[in-house]
Order: C-alpha cells, then sequence, then structure tokens
C-alpha cells in the first residue's frame, strides 16, 4: 500500500460531512465487515447514531450534535425568538443521548449560543437557520486543525520513546483515531503525523471489551493505513508490557476534569496502572473541547451504564446464563498522577495538571506550548 500521511489523507475515512441536505456518518457498527455510510435528516436520527455508537468517540460525537442540533430546527416555520426556543429544545433533547463525552455537550452549547446571538442582533429565521449551519461546518472543519495539531504535539514526544528493531511499539486502548473524530484522530494523530516524518511504529491494539473498538475498529483504521498493528485482549495488556514489547501506551479521552482526571473507555484504568508498574509513560491526547474546567475531579464525571446485551449477547450468543446480573460501565476513571502527559492541540500538559491544563484552555494570549 502506498502510504501518504500527508494533511488530506487519502486513506482517512471520512466519519462525517456534509452532502448540502444530509449529514452523513461512516456507520461504525458495520465495522470492519462493512463499509457503510447512512445519511441523517433530523435530531431523533441524530440522537439515536450517537446512542448506537453510528458515531462514537468524543470530538466526532460532539460535531455530529452541532449537525443535529440544525437540523433539528431546519424545517421550523416560526420567528427567531421561537426559533431559538426550539433550537433550546433540540440540544436539551441531544443532550441526553451519552453522558459521558463533555464535547456532546460542548458543541451543543456552542450552537445555541450561536442562534441566541445572532437573533439579538436582528437576524431572521432564515439567517440563524444559516448561521447553525456554517457553525457545524466550522467545527468539523476545526476538529480536523485540532487533531492535526494534537499529532504535531505527540509527535515529540513519542520521537522521545527508545525503539525496538526500529519501529517504536506502542499500545492503545478503544479507538481514538481518525474514526473517533473527523479525521485525523487525537491518540492516534502523533503515530500518524511521526510516520508521515519517517517514524516507524507498531501498535498493539487492546480488543477492548465489550463492544471491540479496538479490534473492529482501531486495528481497521491502522491496518488501511500502512501502520503494522497486532491485536491483543485486553487481559494480554500486562504480558506485552512485562516481555518489554511496549515502550509506550496512548489513549484518547471522553471528558478530562480540572485536576487532570480523565474519563475513558472502560479498561483504561487497568492499562494506566499496569504502565505504572511497568515504568511505561501513559499519554492521553486530548481536543481542548475535552476538557472539562467545570468539573474538579473525576469522581463528579458522570459515567453511562449501557445496555447488559452487549456483554452476554455482543457475538449473537448468549455468553452468560440471561438471570445473572451485568454491571456495564461504559467508561473508567483514570486519576491524574498516572497520567505522564496530556497532549493537547495547545500544547503539553505535565503534571501538575490542574496549572497547566489551565494555561492550555486559556486565551491565546495566555497559553504556554509547554507545560
Amino acid at each position: 500500500m502506498h502510504l501518504c500521511f500527508g494533511r488530506y489523507n487519502p486513506f482517512m475515512l471520512e466519519t462525517i460531512s456534509w452532502t448540502g441536505k444530509a449529514m452523513r456518518l461512516l456507520d461504525q457498527t458495520r465495522l470492519p465487515v462493512e463499509t457503510v455510510f447512512v445519511d441523517i435528516t433530523d435530531e431523533r436520527q441524530t440522537w439515536d447514531a450517537i446512542k448506537r455508537l453510528v458515531v462514537r468517540g468524543a470530538p466526532a460525537i460532539g460535531v455530529a450534535a452541532a449537525f443535529g442540533a440544525f437540523l433539528g430546527v431546519r424545517h421550523f416555520d416560526g420567528g427567531s425568538e421561537a426559533l431559538v426556543d426550539r433550537l433550546g429544545q433540540v440540544c436539551r433533547y441531544l443532550e441526553t443521548s451519552r453522558p459521558t463525552a463533555v464535547n456532546l455537550f460542548w458543541a451543543l452549547k456552542r450552537v445555541r449560543e450561536v442562534g441566541q446571538t445572532a437573533a439579538k442582533k436582528g437576524a431572521d429565521s432564515t439567517k440563524i437557520k444559516e448561521r447553525l449551519l456554517s457553525e457545524a461546518i466550522l467545527m468539523l472543519e476545526e476538529d480536523n486543525q485540532v487533531c492535526r495539531a494534537i499529532g504535531e504535539h505527540g509527535a515529540k514526544l513519542l520521537a522521545e520513546l527508545p525503539s525496538s528493531n526500529g519501529n517504536i511499539n506502542l499500545l492503545t486502548h478503544c479507538n481514538a483515531g481518525g474514526l473517533a473524530t473527523v479525521r485525523y484522530g487525537t491518540a492516534l494523530a502523533p503515530i500518524y503525523v511521526g510516520a508521515e516524518r519517517g517514524m516507524r511504529f507498531h501498535v498493539f491494539a487492546d480488543e477492548t471489551r465489550p463492544l471491540l473498538q479496538g479490534s473492529r475498529i482501531t486495528a481497521y483504521e491502522l491496518q488501511q493505513n500502512g501502520i503494522p498493528v497486532t491485536v491483543i485482549c485486553d487481559n494480554m495488556a500486562a504480558t506485552v508490557m512485562q516481555e518489554g514489547k511496549v515502550a509506550a501506551v496512548i489513549v484518547g479521552t471522553d471528558r478530562v476534569a480540572a485536576n487532570g482526571d480523565v474519563a475513558n473507555k472502560i479498561g483504561t484504568l487497568g492499562v494506566a496502572i499496569l504502565a505504572k508498574h511497568f515504568g511505561i509513560p501513559f499519554y492521553v491526547a486530548a481536543p481542548t473541547s475535552s476538557i472539562d474546567l467545570s468539573i474538579a475531579a473525576g469522581a463528579e464525571i458522570p459515567i453511562e451504564q449501557r445496555d447488559s446485551k452487549e456483554i452476554i449477547n455482543g457475538f449473537g450468543r448468549i455468553t452468560s446464563p440471561p438471570e445473572v446480573p451485568v454491571y456495564n460501565p461504559a467508561f473508567d476513571v483514570t486519576p491524574a498522577e498516572l497520567v505522564t502527559a496530556i497532549i493537547t492541540e495547545n500544547g503539553i500538559s505535565k503534571p501538575p495538571h490542574e496549572r497547566a491544563l489551565k494555561k492550555l484552555c486559556a486565551p491565546p494570549a495566555q497559553k504556554s506550548h509547554e507545560m
């Protein structure tokens, strides 16, 4: 396969696009067997797509929600004040789709404020709708820029790692690549940027039970982009670390608390504890839109509970007695003290994260590129 890791990599599937009439989503529930795109035309379809993980990954959820807010008012026939009220209803509805990824709430707050501001300035309903669509498209474009910047900062960290047989060996959990964003990804962006510059990588992808985002999505994406990848079961992470096969762990996140505690896919906490034990750097890649300074610590992050069928019937047959209770949290929280660095588009946060994250999220004049 010819590798092209430039800013517009042709092998990167676009998870979200605007057709002019609909939001087009890559249906990630069908990967890796089928590559299917679905057109979303209203807020109820958007809610369902987010809930069922047709679109997934915190940045992608945020962008999809922004388009969903526009779609929810696109055909509204009323004055500007009534339209803003309707926009608020749609946003509150979309907020109920998934509770943990802060990007969802960030994006909906942003589009709601755009509508309110336009109405206050005297815009009619048609102009307000145009502004909402423009803002959603802008978010899509910004996501590519943000992820590229994360890749630039992260590649510098990865370049410092030891190599084995010419490869830098990494472990990742769940999927925080291009398929979790619009195109580039967060945790995988430094790998793509590094490969563009001639660095060689090998990635161990945790299977990521119960929905297998690692084996279904991360392995698929890396393979498509020419990065050597090996899938392991979640309970094999300790062994590959003990055997010296991993130089660092890099993951994404759905929400970062002000103190640097990180919520990510269930199983991330265990990987972080193992990395600490074996003296391996544990990196988190996060756009600043995933940093929630309003939450002091990870204990305040709401954790989504999902259907028991994902665990006991995820492979088309019952794998546990149906009468036995199932506990299925979608995320866990990794304490800040286990996080070596948080890579954002504005720079890198190193402990103590609380001070560094505040600076990285500050207005541009106050930001520092390396904490």
